[in-house]
């Protein structure tokens, strides 16, 4: 259907919406949406329009383009519901239009989720599951526990680079879109059709995203809090703009001569890191849980692995068995902060470094994580402009922000533009960072009227920084307040766990549950579990609340959670 037969005039959009409404009212008892025909509205939801006076923010109206019926994932059929694909269309006619989904289960528990997404976004995630969702929750999560669901793309459409496409940066509206206000717009369209729906708006509204997707959960939080009763923001990019700062400080260090280092190089690497720091946690184990201690100490310049030397003796690259001297730098700069000359326009002056040593930064191995963590990680080609999509998922990003939001020049070699001294482009860098850095600290809004955040990140994450969600948590501290904070928020760090997926420890949590049971019930979170599904499967270690950490008691079963106290040493 043409965009010309989706949109009505305003006068008779507003017409239909109030005369869908009517009828989706008329549909349901008294009793409200325990009593409405789900067939009914099912035939309904395919002609739906949301005027664009009804969305928050400008757009030119919303559409339904077609339903489906969700099909069977492995086999097992997905509980009873109906899914909308819909069209948000742009004020400017040359920005892509907003895509997003919505998922209504027939059985509606009178919540909904929205879901965030990952990267430069540009696809509609996946509807049925969230970050970390429990493994025996099986591939319905969310329906099967009645959640209306909706996500969207942000407001364009990846090309074969995925969530690393950053082509849509030369559109304003399409980066206003991802920094957030598809956010506004897409809540606001979803609560239109799902109040018609059922006849009755949700009860309670959650948000759970991770990276992208936790820096979009901080954001609604931050931007929109009385639209959300809790959020779940998972290795969040809050500070998305600064981030990009480092990726290219990391990659102009990484495409020096010998400095990249091979799968085989990464992986000694990381044997070497576990061989001095994993037992630091009072238990050998495979995961670095005292990973401030393991970053005082180790220093690949200086370590040995087997009796042997890490550094190369000569200091070139001289195979898998060693790491050259450029190599030795390069790591070094990852795992420190990148420091600005002045504030940036969104007032940040830095973004720290990584927990690289024993980080997973992409090696051989037969788990099927594997190619996920890699892809995640370092990849396997030394960073470029433009930059392949075999070269590091960060050096990806930093080559299409300069190239497409930046410079707004395909043809630019990003790696000649130097995050320190960006010359003629800081004031364009400073106004990209006022959007996509979502780094205000005053929640206050979204606590008083009972909101709940629970934030969490994998120690080992090579792709955004855990240091960078404990600076946010610290900052959330000294202007709220701990007692304030520790009244609607909760910050957990996962030793082992990389960004969204690792072979050494694969997170798993029901942190929907917690939320809702928060927010639901009054009952706070308290000691928390989270499983190993990769590592150890089944394995199971305490959801320490930052700064603590877990530390194996001394006896017991080494793969229970049981086992395990978290202290602050």
């Amino acid at each position: 259907m043409t965009p010309s037969l989706l949109f009505f005039t305003a006068p008779l959009r507003r017409l239909f919406a109030t005369a869908g409404t009517v009828a989706a009212l008329t549909a349901c008892s008294s009793a409200g949406w325990h009593g409405y025909d789900f067939e009914a509205a099912s035939q309904r939801l395919a002609r739906q329009q949301v005027d664009a006076s009804q969305i928050g923010l400008p757009t030119q109206g919303a559409a339904v383009t077609s339903i489906e019926t969700p099909t069977a994932v492995g086999g097992v059929r997905p509980p009873a519901s109906v899914r909308a694909n819909i069209s948000i269309q742009p004020v400017d006619p040359a920005a892509p239009a907003i895509q997003m989904g919505l998922l209504l289960p027939k059985e509606w528990n009178g919540k909904v989720v929205m879901l965030g997404g990952g990267g430069y976004n540009g696809t509609v995630p996946s509807l049925y599951t969230y970050p970390a969702a429990p493994a025996n929750q099986g591939a319905y999560p969310l329906l099967s526990q009645g959640y209306a669901v909706f996500a969207s793309d942000s407001g364009h459409q990846a090309g074969a680079a995925g969530s690393r496409d950053g082509s849509f940066g030369v559109n304003d509206e399409a980066v206003a879109n991802f920094s957030g206000a598809a956010l506004k717009k897409v809540s606001d369209v979803a609560d239109v059709l799902v109040t018609r729906f059922y006849g009755e708006p949700p009860r309670k509204r959650y948000f759970l995203g991770g990276s992208t997707g936790g820096r979009e959960a901080l954001a609604v939080a931050q931007k929109w809090p009385a639209d959300w009763d809790g959020v779940v923001a998972w290795y969040p990019a809050w500070n998305a703009a600064s981030l990009d700062l480092q990726f290219g400080r990391i990659s102009r260090a990484f495409a020096q001569p010998n400095a990249y280092p091979s799968l085989g190089q990464r992986k000694l690497l990381r044997q070497a890191a576990l061989s001095q720091c994993d037992a630091l946690d009072g238990l050998q184990d495979g995961v670095i849980s005292n990973v401030a201690a393991c970053n005082a100490q180790f220093d690949p310049a200086t370590a040995r692995f087997n009796g042997q030397p890490l550094r190369c003796a000569s200091g070139g690259n001289e195979g898998d068995q060693c790491l050259s001297d450029a190599m030795v730098a390069a790591l070094k700069t990852y795992a420190t902060p990148i420091q600005f000359e002045a504030p940036l326009g969104s007032g940040e002056t830095q973004y720290p470094g990584f927990n690289v040593w024993g980080t997973e930064l992409g090696e051989q191995g037969t788990s099927p994580l594997q190619p996920t963590v890699n892809l995640l990680a370092m990849n396997t080609t030394a960073p470029a402009s433009p930059a392949p999509l075999t070269a590091p998922y960060w050096a990806v990003f930093w080559d299409q922000w300069v190239r497409y939001f930046v410079t707004r020049d395909a043809n630019f070699d990003a790696l000649s533009l130097d995050p320190q001294n960006p010359g003629p482009w800081a004031d364009r860098i400073d106004t990209l960072t006022r959007l996509q850095d979502i780094n205000s600290t005053d929640l206050s809004a979204f606590q008083k009227r009972g909101g709940k955040l629970l934030m969490a990140h994998g120690a080992a994450d090579a792709l955004v920084s855990t240091r960078a969600t404990a600076q946010y948590w610290q900052r959330l501290e000294r202007t709220m307040g701990a007692t304030a904070v520790r009244s609607f928020a909760r910050y957990y760090e996962v030793p082992g766990y990389g960004h969204a997926a690792s072979t050494a420890f694969n997170a798993n949590w029901d942190s929907l549950k917690a939320l809702d049971q928060w927010v639901s019930k009054g009952i706070a979170p308290v000691a928390q579990v989270v499983t190993d599904t990769a590592g150890v499967p089944g394995r199971t270690r305490p959801l320490c609340e930052y700064p603590s950490w877990p530390w194996y008691s001394g006896s017991g079963d080494v793969n229970t959670a049981e086992s395990f106290h978290c202290v602050v040493r």
